[in-house]
């Protein structure tokens, strides 16, 4: 049987397991999970992931849910990963995984709340919080600066030195694109200060393409659709704005 995976292109971590499987000449088949009509919450679904998140996935009567697991169990259970996305050697997996353990306590806690707080509430019927905006600011400005000055370290374009990207960079760089959608002024603030971030997700992009450009088109197409919007959405991109909301918390 197919691979299956269960996603919301909306999700951060959806797009990551997306582009390593396309990059990679996984076989699969896309079922959409729509964040924005609850279909995480519906019982089908719930039998892949009591949690109600996405990404999940089905090998066979093999069930998984949590990104970061995801793709692990994609190296390890499909031939011909090349070796880079997840080393075989001991010392440099470890970090991968540091990486990673680090990515959800710190990148992703601000970058989701300052994309909500500063452009994503009006589109929800929700006003802006500047404290919450301000707050998840500094913590996406922490996390940005030790990216750039820690995990960037190296002669390599890449995390942790390497030349080639792990499946920690997509999962950052996804995250990272979440901030697409942003005021140009917010984006260019955040971001602008930051070359060696910017010119990292480049080589990303490039070194994936065109499965990377592919996967955040939608990114691309709530940004335009939401900046029309001067206070409020129409239903119809209110519900594209529910989906990027919840896909923050997955």
């Amino acid at each position: 049987m197919a691979l299956k995976l269960y996603v919301d292109r909306m999700s951060q971590p959806s797009r990551a397991v997306i582009i390593f499987c396309k990059a990679n000449r996984i076989e699969f088949e896309e079922i959409r999970i729509d964040l924005a009509k609850r279909d995480h919450l519906l019982p089908q679904f719930k039998a892949i992931n009591p949690f109600g998140k996405v990404p999940a996935i089905v090998d066979g009567r093999f069930k998984l849910f949590e990104s970061h697991a995801i793709l692990i169990y994609l190296v390890s259970a499909f031939p011909g990963v090349a070796d880079h996305w997840y080393p075989a050697d001991l010392h440099k997996r470890a970090k991968i995984h540091a990486v990673l353990d680090w990515h959800h306590s710190n990148l992703r806690l601000g970058a989701a709340p300052f994309a909500l707080n500063t452009v994503l509430g009006p589109a929800l019927g929700r006003p802006l919080n500047p404290e919450a905006a301000a707050e998840a600011e500094r913590i996406l400005a922490s996390s940005l600066s030790k990216i750039e000055n820690f995990w960037l370290q190296g002669n390599g374009k890449f995390l942790l030195g390497s030349g080639q990207p792990s499946i920690a960079d997509l999962s950052l760089v996804c995250e990272i694109m979440q901030l697409e959608m942003l005021h140009e002024e917010d984006r260019k603030r955040v971001l602008g200060p930051h070359k060696k971030i910017l010119q990292w997700i480049e080589d990303t992009r490039n070194a994936l393409s065109p499965y990377f450009e592919d996967a955040h088109a939608i990114v691309f197409k709530a940004k335009s659709r939401l900046h029309k919007l001067p206070t409020a959405a129409n239903y119809d991109t209110a519900s594209s704005m529910k989906s990027m909301l919840i896909s923050s918390k997955l």
